[in-house]
């Protein structure tokens, strides 16, 4: 017993519906990038007139990791509150979103997606957007939750406002239009994320995290509206076909390809349809989930506890696993270690690579597995222990 007048740290109990539905959607995301390594080079697997059925909901299921994970990304340092000051919780923001910067750059870039250091080509992806959004939320937070909120919900719901401006400039490239920001060969930069609107998703995030707070029935009387809500508004604007993605819907040869040209909206930069296309059903699943995670969901606990730690995993995991196979097939590697430009990326394809959705399904069942008892172990670590650097990670 602690003596009288002792402070004893206590740790939270984690909130088990947060951690379940980021730990699906960090599963998911690994079949994306292993049918990056594995699949059939330039084929496109969501273009309605030319795709399948199976290819075009192999990636379009892979739409709903990167939103859900910004979003609790925010949520996740509301609820970081309950522990830390504002001032304490905004230093540490800014911290970790300097941190993954880097790990985009760096680590990420040369021990995961290209196996080698020559930066001829340097993506900026995910992690390079979760951490700008990071550090403009460490500024957000100083002001009141329904304020940070409303800054999000209003640009994710304008941004698409923005389409028609000129995306030739190079600021504007990192802020909202996808593309080439240098390119001088053998040096190209290709900025895939930009920060609209993932900045406002991860402080829409932040104010989601205010229902943590409440009685388990009132926020599930919160989360199912509203999940609903972003559902059917997403239906309703897309059949529109008037505003909120630059991409609109058109009919096909046949009804089924129609349907996939309707739920093929636009992911860089996410727009608002592409946005309540994988939000809403998000908010349903955590309403699903809230009353009591599944038996047999309580696997994705794990990965949904240390998300940092698998993401940094996994592409490496991957990346190998493509090398062995084309060692074994083709007797040399040299493929594995190049990607000069990028139509290339994630490696240059050997001749003939490339492989049928069902190996790409077991190669990613391999993947999970293999990272699962790496990733519950990490996670009893970070249980047992409260060192500063295991936060970042």
């Amino acid at each position: 017993m602690a003596a009288a007048g002792i402070s004893v740290p206590v740790k939270r109990a984690r909130i088990e519906a947060v951690d379940v539905l980021r730990g699906v959607i960090m599963i998911v995301m690994a079949l994306d990038h292993v049918r990056d390594f594995f699949g059939v080079p330039g084929v496109n697997p969501t273009n309605p007139a030319t795709t399948t059925a199976a290819l075009f909901f192999t990636r379009w299921i892979t739409h709903y990791c990167a939103p859900v994970f910004f979003l609790l990304t925010g949520t996740g340092a509301f609820l970081s509150l309950r522990k830390k000051s504002k001032r304490e919780l905004s230093g540490f923001l800014f911290t970790r979103g300097l941190w993954l910067i880097f790990l985009e750059l760096v680590v990420v870039r040369c021990l995961g997606w290209q196996f080698n250091f020559d930066f001829h080509l340097l993506m900026l992806i995910v992690l390079w957007a979760l951490g700008w959004s990071m550090i403009v939320l460490s500024g957000l937070v100083y002001l009141p939750a329904w304020a940070v909120t409303t800054f999000g919900l209003v640009m994710i719901a304008t941004h698409n406002l923005l389409d028609s401006v000129d995306s030739a400039n190079p600021l504007w490239s990192i802020l909202h239009s996808p593309n080439i920001l240098w390119n001088h060969p053998p040096y190209s930069i290709l900025v895939l994320y930009p920060l609209i609107p993932w900045v406002g998703v991860t402080a829409a995030g932040y104010g989601l995290g205010q229902i943590y707070s409440w009685p388990s029935g009132k926020r599930r009387k919160f989360l199912l509206p509203v999940g609903l809500g972003l559902t059917v508004a997403f239906v309703v604007l897309r059949f529109a076909n008037v505003y909120g993605d630059p991409q609109r819907w058109k009919s096909q040869a046949t009804a089924a390809r129609t349907v996939l040209s309707f739920l093929n909206t636009t992911k860089y930069p996410p727009s608002l349809l592409y946005l309540l296309m994988t939000l809403g059903p998000a908010m349903l699943f955590l309403w699903a989930v809230d009353a009591g995670v599944p038996r047999w969901l309580r696997p994705a606990l794990v990965f949904g506890k240390v998300p940092m730690f698998y993401y940094l995993m996994h592409i490496p995991l991957i990346h190998l696993i493509a090398t062995a196979v084309c060692y074994v097939r083709y007797g040399q590697v040299h493929w594995m270690f190049e990607s000069p430009d990028i139509s290339s990326f994630p490696m240059t394809a050997p001749p003939g690579w490339g492989y049928s959705l069902p190996i790409i399904y077991l190669v990613w069942a391999i993947v999970v597995l293999t990272l699962y008892p790496l990733c519950r172990w990490f996670a009893g670590v970070r249980q047992r222990r409260s060192d500063a650097w295991l936060s970042y990670f």
